[in-house]
């Protein structure tokens, strides 16, 4: 669907006028969907996680420098489909065993210290604003569900989807149960203006990846934020709006809490995506089969 930066000027200046979250006259109710990476944090969640995993014992620094290679092979090539899917499978092999109370207890421990210092502040106030206007905020991740909710009710969204891994007598089977990646986020967003009655073409979507095309399509406003090289040039021909975050802040000195009703659970899809990728760059980069 066409969109120019009409409908953030509008979100803008609303926003401004009321200063609350009741509906703007006029304009019915709408969703706004973020994506988590690079979009709402400056990195990745899964691989914000990496030093607690490995100081625990969950992975090992082998395992650990190999998916460094592999997050860096990601960042340098582009995040194509087929690459996704390949590691998504090398990902969740390596969980399988993992004793979800275990996990669970160290994204607890370490949730706020590690998150907080990552979210931008730009992405901060663009949830504020849709909700100034009486949008309901909604983030799309295909990390896992685990770690994507407590962030997304960190930074004040009011409900996520995200990728579930599936477990068996308290340990993760290396299976996934639902995978909220490319098309899927989509049929997500579909389903969620439906259910809620919005129309998509009232709808906002957020997202740094040409993987989320789909998306982007899907809703009346497309913002492309942090953009990734196809993606930014998917925006040029089509006009897009083009945002640029990069201010992460704390994020206790912006949001007052919501409350203590968040239950924090554990692992993302790439948990395993670990430690350091600056260790891996002036290296050459290995092929993505050899980084394994």
């Amino acid at each position: 669907m066409p969109a120019t930066s009409e409908g953030l000027a509008v979100l803008a200046s609303s926003a401004a006028v009321t200063g609350s979250h009741a509906a703007v006259p006029g304009r019915a109710g709408a969703a706004a969907f973020f994506d988590l990476d690079k979009t709402i944090i400056a990195g990745s969640s899964a691989l914000a996680f990496s030093r607690p995993f490995l100081q625990q014992g969950l992975i090992s620094r082998r395992s650990a420098l190999r998916s460094a290679y592999a997050q860096l092979f990601l960042v340098l090539s582009g995040a194509d489909h087929d690459t996704m899917d390949q590691l998504r499978m090398r990902l969740t092999a390596l969980c399988k065993g993992w004793d979800v109370a275990q996990v669970n207890g160290i994204v607890a421990e370490t949730l706020h210290e590690i998150v907080e210092p990552m979210v931008y502040a730009e992405a901060t106030e663009l949830i504020a604003m849709h909700h100034a206007v009486g949008d309901e905020v909604v983030v799309l991740s295909a990390s896992g569900s685990e770690v994507v909710e407590p962030i997304a009710a960190m930074v004040g969204a009011d409900r996520c989807v995200a990728t579930r891994m599936a477990s068996e007598d308290g340990r993760y089977t290396g299976e996934i149960a639902y995978y909220c990646y490319g098309p899927e986020k989509a049929t997500a967003a579909t389903a969620i203006a439906e259910e809620r009655g919005f129309r998509l073409a009232d709808c906002f979507a957020y997202t740094d990846s040409i993987t989320d095309l789909p998306l982007l399509e899907v809703v009346g406003h497309p913002v492309v934020v942090n953009p990734d090289r196809g993606l930014r040039r998917v925006a040029a021909e089509r006009g897009w709006p083009v945002r640029e975050f990069s201010a992460p802040v704390p994020l206790r000195s912006r949001l007052r809490s919501r409350g203590s009703a968040v239950a924090v659970l554990a692992i993302g899809l790439g948990a395993a995506l670990v430690l350091g990728g600056a260790l891996a760059l002036g290296r050459r980069r290995p092929s993505f089969e050899r980084s394994w």
